[in-house]
């Protein structure tokens, strides 16, 4: 689908909404949230990019329709019922300005489903594809593994854990592997302890509450990932509405954004194994870090959607 920037567009009142009855395939309903959405000037960063991913996957939870299923029902006709509920799910994104997860209750990360409400950021980590990226499979001649062999990955760290997304993904990726996820928040963890049950992996993960590592009394890990709180205090004063939304505990880092990852940097040696690594996204702190770890050899990757804003860095090197 092409991609629509909201912000170029004309600041133009809003119409009233439709009525059910006016609209009916899920084209008409995707054409009207886009333009309801564009004239609302709302903000795009919750897993999609632009009004028209965002309206396409509103209408296609609204309708219980996989996110690979809206073109294949495209030109279908929906009920008197069904418009309602569209109609009022488009009106509450722009009225309440809440990220349409919330609206929804659901996010997906890889392909894969996850529950999220008001207890937790909502999840749109780049840890997940380098997962899948940069931790493959020998066999395969992959040049960019950071970790050869994910079968032979025993014991996996997720601090700050959320949702408890990223500690499901690398789960699912690394198939023998235990992994601890630690929150300081005792709301997120409940969210998280849902998502671990909807995906039957409650025998595999551990959900922990505490400061980053306080509660792992001296356990060694291969991999430690984390997406910890970076904003700054300058991007805190400045979130959008939708952001505002979340809880703040997961966005602010400080003065710098760097608080958490600082400590993260300077307790890892403790719990990662000789041969393990941390990889840790900080968004656009990189000048941050780099000035304040300027020993360190860190590792910067790139994904499909950012540039250097998450690092790697064995634990040989730390």
């Amino acid at each position: 689908m092409a991609t629509i920037d909201s912000t170029s567009q004309p600041s133009s009142a809003l119409l009233p909404p439709a009525k059910p009855g006016e609209l009916f395939t899920l084209l008409d309903f995707l054409r009207y949230a886009v333009s309801r959405f564009v004239a609302a000037k709302l903000v795009f960063a919750h897993g999609t990019t632009d009004p028209v991913s965002e309206a396409a996957f509103l209408i296609g939870e609204a309708l219980h329709l996989a996110p690979d299923q809206f073109d294949t029902f495209a030109h279908a006709r929906v009920s008197t019922a069904e418009a309602e509920k569209l109609i009022d799910l488009i009106e509450r994104r722009i009225t309440t300005r809440k990220p349409a997860a919330y609206l929804v209750n659901k996010i997906y990360m890889r392909g894969v489903p996850f529950y999220v409400d008001e207890r937790v950021i909502v999840p749109r980590s780049f840890i997940g594809e380098l997962l899948s990226s940069h931790f493959g499979d020998p066999q395969l001649g992959d040049s960019a593994a950071l970790i050869d062999n994910p079968d032979a990955v025993e014991n996996v760290l997720d601090l700050c854990t959320g949702s408890g997304c990223l500690a499901i993904l690398a789960a699912l990726h690394f198939p023998n592997a235990h992994v601890d996820a630690v929150d300081l928040s005792a709301d997120a963890l409940q969210v998280a302890a849902r998502n671990v049950a909807d995906h039957d992996l409650s025998d595999r993960i551990a959900l922990h509450q505490g400061d980053l590592f306080a509660p792992l009394r001296g356990a060694r890990y291969d991999l430690i990932i984390s997406n910890p709180p970076y904003v700054d205090a300058a991007g805190m004063a400045s979130l959008p509405p939708e952001c505002r939304a979340e809880p703040s505990m997961a966005f602010d880092g400080g003065a710098d954004g760097i608080d958490l990852v600082r400590r993260i940097l300077e307790a890892a040696p403790t719990y990662l194994e000789a041969d393990g690594g941390l990889l840790c996204e900080v968004g656009r702190c990189r000048d941050a870090i780099e000035e304040a770890f300027p020993e360190l050899p860190l590792l910067w990757l790139d994904t499909e959607d950012s540039e250097g804003e998450v690092f790697w860095i064995a634990a040989a090197d730390l």
